[in-house]
């Protein structure tokens, strides 16, 4: 059966279980506060004083920030999983999403990079092939849910180049040197450590969003999504930490690759020191679920994701993943 096929099995089994499977939002709640505020300004009347009987003017209204819709939430999901779908996607099946689940709201544009891995281990291909499926089925969610207010995919990099985004992201976080080249496609393990880029981010994003929701009903499908993420996000952790194991030591280069893009993703999102690698000091020690004292998982807010998939500390509307930036309202990362 060729991939194309594939695809539109994947996505006619995802419209059956839609109802009774994780549903949106990712990365979403925090997007009011990367839109630049929930507060509106009221505009005062000053009225009539004494016994003047001439009357004060009205003053002009504050201009006032506007804050972010359900839809724009769910719109800057819709671009994340964009992202994820795509890399997965080609990971897997060798071939991007369907040009039907591309178009919408604002510049479509093109995937660079991207083919299919050469799995070795049986057990990371099934795994590969179980994400893969619920990020394409995230993807054809959302623009059901949203209608015609979905937005097109925005141009996406995840080319394993040296000139592509993965690279970029592995210099920074120097998981190869300045003229090195990082390709997830090339292995297992690379696969794996490409992965690990992006779902750590969107398991902080959702928890991040719960409290800002404004529908009971979104909060009960950003729970769903979140529990997903989280276990794509723990697999991913989980199978690093084997394979940490399987090169013959417990402080090889796979603990010290993880631990640098951990680190690179703390630089990137804000002041904080949160994100977290797979093992403590003693490499002997897993750390697969990353959380504070109290086992609370942390947040980010959908203005330092964008810095993480930008690859940029500075206010910005694009780079990185997305070399022109994501569709829609919320779409500016944060300078910090």
């Amino acid at each position: 059966m060729d991939s194309t096929n594939i695809l539109t099995q994947v996505l006619e089994a995802s419209d059956r279980r839609r109802d009774e499977r994780r549903n949106f939002l990712r990365v979403a709640g925090q997007a009011t506060v990367a839109a630049g505020g929930l507060s509106l300004l009221a505009a005062c009347d000053d009225g009539q004083k004494g016994f003047n009987p001439t009357p004060t003017p009205t003053p002009t209204p504050t201009p006032t920030a506007t804050a972010a819709t359900d839809a724009d939430i769910l719109n800057f999901a819709l671009n994340l999983e964009y992202l994820e779908a795509q890399f997965y996607s080609f990971a897997v099946y060798g071939t991007g999403l369907p040009a039907s689940q591309l178009t919408g709201v604002g510049t479509q544009g093109a995937v660079t990079g991207g083919r299919q891995v050469t799995f070795t281990d049986p057990i990371v291909a099934q795994y590969a092939r179980e994400i893969a499926a619920d990020e394409i089925a995230h993807v054809a969610f959302l623009r059901t849910a949203l209608g015609s207010a979905a937005v097109a995919m925005p141009a996406i990099n995840i080319d394993g180049s040296a000139t592509g985004a993965f690279t970029a992201a592995a210099r920074a976080a120097g998981v190869v040197s300045a003229t090195g080249t990082f390709d997830p496609y090339a292995s297992d393990n690379a696969f794996l450590l490409g992965a690990f880029i992006f779902e750590d981010v969107g398991v902080s994003a959702y928890k991040g969003a719960a409290p800002l929701l404004t529908s009971k009903t979104y909060l009960d499908a950003a729970a769903g999504i979140l529990a997903a993420e989280a276990y794509h996000a723990g697999l991913i952790r989980t199978i690093l930490y084997g394979k940490g194991f399987d090169a013959g030591t417990a402080s090889g280069s796979i603990f010290d690759q993880v631990r640098m893009i951990s680190d690179a993703r703390d630089s990137l999102d804000g002041s904080t020191d949160d994100d977290q690698g797979i093992a403590g000091a003693d490499s002997s020690i897993s750390n697969i679920v990353p959380t504070d004292a109290s086992g609370i998982a942390y947040s980010r807010t959908a203005a330092n994701v964008l810095n993480i998939v930008y690859l940029t500390k500075s206010a910005t509307v694009g780079g990185g993943f997305f070399p022109n930036g994501v569709n829609g309202f919320i779409k500016t990362s944060n300078a910090n």
